[in-house]
């Protein structure tokens, strides 16, 4: 697998280990620091579209301007969401990882893996010293 991209915050543990795990797969990613490039609009669109999300449920809580905001008014229409998505690429969850196999928000990292094409990928020590194995079983 050649084809995939993260949107990766490196101040995040979870985006790190997320993309050390793809790299630890023999993956390496177009890596989108989206505080510094962040989506489009469209894009934005297109990501929900692939993960099957609504705006509300790609916007991230904990560490963003989401309740200085205001954001758990239901006034706040799609279109609007999206705009303060432009504004803050703070409040978008993340990491996002697409592969040809899909696209998800990978939290925990260790959802990553069923993007990875099927065969087991080395057992990966996180950040924490957690590990991941992969068994494959997830996948198909």
């Amino acid at each position: 697998m050649t084809d995939a991209t993260i949107f990766h915050n490196p101040a995040c543990g979870t985006s790190r280990n997320t993309l050390a795990l793809l790299r630890h797969a023999g993956i390496e990613p177009q890596v989108v620091e989206y505080l510094k490039t962040p989506p489009s609009r469209g894009e934005l669109k297109a990501l929900l579209q692939a993960m099957n999300m609504n705006v509300r449920s790609l916007l991230r809580r904990k560490g963003t301007p989401y309740e200085e905001l205001g954001l758990d008014d239901p006034k706040w229409s799609d279109e609007q969401l999206l705009d303060f998505m432009q504004q803050h690429p703070i409040l978008m969850e993340r990491p996002i990882v697409r592969t040809a196999l899909g696209t998800k928000v990978c939290r925990p990292s260790e959802e990553v893996l069923e993007l990875l094409p099927v065969g087991k990928v080395p057992p990966f020590t996180k950040e924490d010293g957690g590990v991941i194995a992969d068994t494959g079983a997830r996948r198909a």
